[in-house]
């Protein structure tokens, strides 16, 4: 059987050696865990436009989708991949627009992530830091294993 993705688009906000973060609640997922800034890509868009288009919606700054440098790809046992997109230059001043879904934003030293960070972001993070491209999530540790 051919696997069908979810295609995910995550924002790594880059401001002096720290990551913007979000906490969560009210979503299903992780409430009151700290995430990136993140959605789906939408049928009609490219990678870079949806990680403008939820730069806007979540955070309220204008991100230029060619300012935008994927540095690394992620494929979730779930069957998503997570695309992850580092910015450190965009217009307007960050602010919470999502206050239902995120109660507070913070930013934090990308090696001291918040003991609540949820994981996969957290290894997203880690493996970035650490130089790798790719990296799986939620497989078996042979898997894991050959991917480092």
């Amino acid at each position: 059987m051919r696997q069908r993705f979810v295609v995910d688009v995550h924002l790594l906000l880059l401001k002096e050696g720290q990551v913007l973060l979000g906490q969560r609640q009210n979503t299903g997922f992780g409430d009151g865990y700290w995430h990136l800034p993140a959605g789906h890509l939408e049928a009609s868009e490219s990678l870079p436009h949806a990680l403008a288009r939820e730069a806007r919606e979540e955070l309220g700054i204008e991100v230029e989708p060619a300012a935008a440098t994927l540095v690394h790809v992620m494929h979730h046992v779930s069957g998503r991949v997570g695309m992850f997109f580092a910015v450190d230059a965009w217009r307007g001043d960050v602010q919470n627009m999502e206050p239902d879904k995120c109660p507070a934003l913070g930013w934090h030293d990308l090696g001291e992530l918040p003991p609540r960070t949820v994981g996969y972001a957290r290894h997203a993070i880690a493996s970035w830091v650490a130089g790798r491209e790719f990296s799986v999530y939620g497989w078996a540790a042979d898997d894991l294993d050959a991917a480092a």
